[in-house]
């Protein structure tokens, strides 16, 4: 990733925006911590939230008129929070804090003219930074010596005047203006500020005025305008005087970046659509009680909105910028561990996120480019994604793969691609659909095979092209028919790698056909569960619904459903990088509707019912067997091949007549039973049977193994490609007995191999 695609992905993430509130005030408080401080009936922590943005707080927390309330996005839930009110209490019930420490000298010196609200803050901004200021007036506080002491009580003002001095302001009080040299000041002096509410430019003609600077014709002279009622934006006047002459001084640009010195539209999105309606609090005289429930109105506004949908974004703790930079600083690391590289192989590849985020933010375009810079670099871990690979290689080899016409046909307007998932977890479905397909239709040939969908979400493009390759050249033998896609992930792919076929989902010619004879109808509520494939396809979730209907299903949608949907936690191959986020996240879902669920990806149906959630795949509604298919256990990886084997076999016998048996290898004759522990470590582990197989045949050919003295248990390993393989297990002469099974990378020295 370069630094500028960096930099465009951060842009995209509003989550650090500031909130509207904190935009909208001309002097940017701290309005959401304030009120989170406020909620908690931390007084003195909130009063430093305001004294750290607010010059002269004592007095200003007491004039402010809420100039946040208009862009609040409480307002529309009730109203604004009453944010003057809030800060007023904490001005009168907050211990006082010590004014801020100024930065060491820059050498420079400042006079301003003036000591009214503009001029006082103008003063403390400056001498803040550094600057030596000496203000002139003929009174302290102007207009605010006009109010009473039950809105400026007796001695606040004082007080923030002390500040002024003790900071290091030289304030020259009671000082006859008309007496005052401008020439000279403006010679003696590297910048002079003019208040033009406390100071009349009959006396000091200023010309013209540029609004943005305060800058004047005369070098190193600046004014405020005249006429503003507002102590909040007189604030903020002195404070853009301070920036204008901190800049004079320094010689740099006056107008480059100050679009973000006063009121700012910010792109901050907070979502109402789950808040309650609360009116403020009326009652201006706070109490504490009063003061905490109306703090307590704040919405502590953020954006957030895909991790609120996300069990994986949220299971890393950040946001979509905080992960981007992640995934860039663990790409540009040469040497050393990469913090990251779980991170990125755990998302989902979903697309949820980008439909979500109101930036169209996507973390799948970030994390499938970076999977596919590791693997560009040879970065890559190879515990990742190999397991779902070699599945894959598997579902498209010799034992699994089939593509073929109808029985008896030599052409086919139609072929039927299950997809490799749904021949492994169902095939007894497969072989009901093909069946009905084939009497409604007519000619309708078959293909077994992956769509190459493994390759791409391990960011394997080259074998995603070669993949779809060769899919595209059994197609062709096959006359390029109209293609039947029953997987919506497949359905996907196809329509993505295969773009001149003709291509079209089995749900929708269901639909045309109408239901297939023996369809279970019945009169029951089930929670549709969207698989993410068809997050984009309004159709294809039309078709599924309106079979749902035929069958008389009441439909309940889930809070996250359509094009919202969240992932299974099968998606971008999860469930094999990051098992145990892979099962929270299904088990996210599952929980999120109390009803049993229906869906049309069965690997949707085969992780909801991992972790014990009642669901079925349409398929046991369309083409029922005799069993209850909620309560039918997810097929582990090992019966997932063995059923796509079964599946061929079974075709090749029985429609089209020929021995179906693929060869066997060596193995295979080795009789193996496992107990629950076994079978536990092999789903946890990804061991599948021929592994184990394949370690027993080599331990019984090699005679090298291991013999526990207590338990008579033998142990015995082996290393077939990539991955070592060990098995504690009994000799029962006819048949071995699993107890465990481990494995891992490292080379045994002076193993049997």
């Amino acid at each position: 990733m370069e630094q500028s695609e960096l930099r465009q992905w951060e842009r995209q993430c509003v989550q650090e925006e500031v909130p509207p509130c904190t935009a909208a005030c001309p002097l940017h408080v701290d309005a959401r911590t304030f009120c989170s401080l406020m909620a908690q009936r931390r007084w003195d922590k909130a009063w430093q939230i305001l004294a750290k943005t607010m010059p002269l707080p004592g007095v200003l927390a007491r004039f402010c008129d809420g100039p946040c309330k208009g862009t609040c996005v409480r307002k529309d839930a009730g109203g604004a929070i009453e944010m003057e009110f809030l800060e007023r209490f904490c001005a009168e019930n907050a211990k006082p804090v010590a004014p801020p420490r100024p930065l060491p000298s820059r050498g420079k010196t400042v006079a301003v003219l003036g000591g009214g609200m503009t001029g006082l803050c103008a003063t403390w901004e400056l001498v803040r930074r550094g600057f030596d200021v000496t203000l002139y007036c003929s009174s302290l506080g102007g207009s605010l010596l006009d109010y009473s002491g039950d809105i400026l009580p007796e001695g606040v003002l004082e007080r923030e005047i002390e500040s002024l001095r003790t900071m290091g302001a030289t304030i020259e009080a009671g000082v006859d203006i008309l007496l005052v040299q401008l020439d000279l000041l403006l010679d003696e002096k590297d910048a002079v500020f003019v208040d033009s509410d406390a100071v009349s430019t009959d006396l000091f003609p200023i010309g013209m005025l540029d609004e943005m600077t305060l800058g004047t014709q005369r070098a190193g002279l600046f004014a405020s305008r005249s006429g503003e009622v507002s102590f909040i934006l007189q604030a903020a006047t002195g404070r853009r005087a301070a920036n204008s002459i901190e800049r004079y001084t320094q010689g740099v640009s006056m107008v480059t970046g100050r679009e973000l010195e006063g009121p700012y539209e910010t792109r901050l999105f907070t979502s109402l659509e789950k808040i309650e309606s609360v009116s403020p609090v009326l009652d201006k005289a706070y109490s504490e009680l009063t003061a905490q429930d109306e703090a307590k109105r704040c919405l502590q506004c953020e954006c957030m909105e895909c991790v609120k949908g996300c069990e994986y974004l949220r299971h890393f703790k950040y946001y979509p910028k905080v992960y981007v930079r992640q995934i860039y600083n663990n790409d540009s690391i040469v040497m050393g561990t990469r913090q990251a590289n779980t991170m990125i192989n755990s998302c989902m590849l979903c697309g949820q996120c980008e439909i979500i985020c109101p930036e169209d933010f996507s973390m799948a375009d970030v994390c499938l480019e970076a999977r596919r810079g590791m693997v560009a670099q040879g970065k890559m871990p190879p515990s990742a994604h190999e397991f779902a690979l070699r599945d894959m290689a598997f579902a498209n080899g010799a034992q699994s793969a089939l593509a073929r016409h109808a029985p008896g046909a030599d052409i086919s307007e139609y072929v039927f691609f299950p997809g490799c998932q749904l021949t492994a977890s169902d095939p007894e479905g497969v072989l009901a659909a093909y069946d009905d397909l084939c009497r409604r239709l007519g000619s309708v040939g078959l293909m077994l095979h992956c769509c190459g969908i493994p390759a791409e979400w391990s960011g394997q493009q080259a074998l995603m092209e070669e993949s779809m390759e060769v899919l595209r050249e059994k197609w062709q033998a096959l006359g390029g028919p109209k293609i039947i896609v029953a997987c919506p992930t497949c359905l996907k792919t196809l329509r993505e790698g295969l773009p001149d076929a003709a291509i079209v989902s089995h749900w929708a010619i269901l639909r045309a056909l109408g239901l297939p004879a023996g369809a279970k109808v019945q009169d029951i509520s089930l929670a549709i569960n969207d698989p993410c494939a068809a997050r984009n396809d309004v159709l294809l979730r039309e078709d599924v619904r309106s079979l749902l209907d035929s069958l008389h299903i009441d439909v309940k949608e889930p809070e996250y459903s359509g094009e919202k949907t969240p992932c299974c936690g099968y998606g971008g191959l999860l469930s094999t990088a990051n098992p145990a986020l892979g099962e929270a996240v299904a088990r996210a879902r599952g929980e999120a509707v109390e009803e049993d669920y229906v869906t049309y990806c069965v690997m949707c149906r085969d992780m909801l019912a991992k972790i014990g959630k009642r669901a079925v795949h349409l398929y046991d509604l369309l083409y029922p067997g005799n069993d209850d298919p909620g309560v039918r256990p997810a097929p582990g990886y090992s019966v997932r091949r063995e059923n796509r084997v079964y599946l061929k076999e079974r075709l090749l016998r029985e429609l089209w007549c020929e021995d179906g048996a693929n060869a066997k290898q060596p193995y295979e004759d080795i009789g193996v039973e496992f107990t629950e522990q076994a079978r536990s470590a092999m789903e946890d582990r990804r061991i599948l049977k021929s592994d184990v197989q394949k370690v027993l045949l080599q331990a019984n050919t090699s005679g090298c193994h291991l013999v526990n003295d207590k338990t008579g248990h033998k142990l015995a390993s082996f290393r077939p490609v990539v991955v070592t393989y060990w098995v504690e297990y009994e000799d029962r002469g006819t048949e071995f007995i699993v107890h465990n099974t481990w494995c891992h990378r490292m080379h045994i020295k002076g193993a049997q191999q």
